[in-house]
C-alpha cells in the first residue's frame, strides 16, 4: 500500500481544494427510455430511485445532466461505464449505449 505523504504547512482541506475535479455529463438522445436511464444510473452510480429519476427528467428536458463529480480517473471510468452499458432492450431502434462526456468542474 502506498504511503500518503503530508505536505508540510498545507492543511488537508487545502490539498483537497488543489485537486482538480471533473463532471461526468450524461447526454440526451431519443434511443433510450426513462426506465433505461434510471436502471443504468442505479447500477453504475448507486443512485436512489428518486435521484436516478430526477437525472432522467433533467437529461430529457435540458439535454444533459451531471451524474458525478470527482477526480479525472474516476470521471473517465464513469464515462466509460456509461458507454459500455449497452442498448435499451425496450426500444428496437436503440443501437447502443448512451453518450457521456467528462468536463472540468467549474
Amino acid at each position: 500500500m502506498p504511503s500518503v505523504t503530508a505536505t508540510p504547512g498545507v492543511k488537508r482541506e487545502e490539498r483537497e481544494q488543489q485537486i482538480p475535479l471533473f463532471n461526468v455529463v450524461l447526454l440526451d438522445d431519443d434511443e433510450h427510455t426513462y426506465d433505461y436511464v434510471v436502471e443504468m444510473l442505479q447500477k453504475l452510480f448507486a443512485l436512489s430511485d428518486a435521484d436516478a429519476w430526477n437525472h432522467a427528467v433533467e437529461v430529457d428536458s435540458t439535454g444533459r445532466t451531471i451524474v458525478m463529480t470527482c477526480e479525472l480517473a474516476q470521471a473517465e471510468f464513469g464515462r466509460d461505464q456509461i458507454h459500455a452499458f449497452g442498448a435499451d432492450w425496450r426500444m428496437p431502434q436503440s443501437k447502443g449505449s448512451m453518450s457521456a462526456v467528462v468536463e472540468p468542474c467549474a
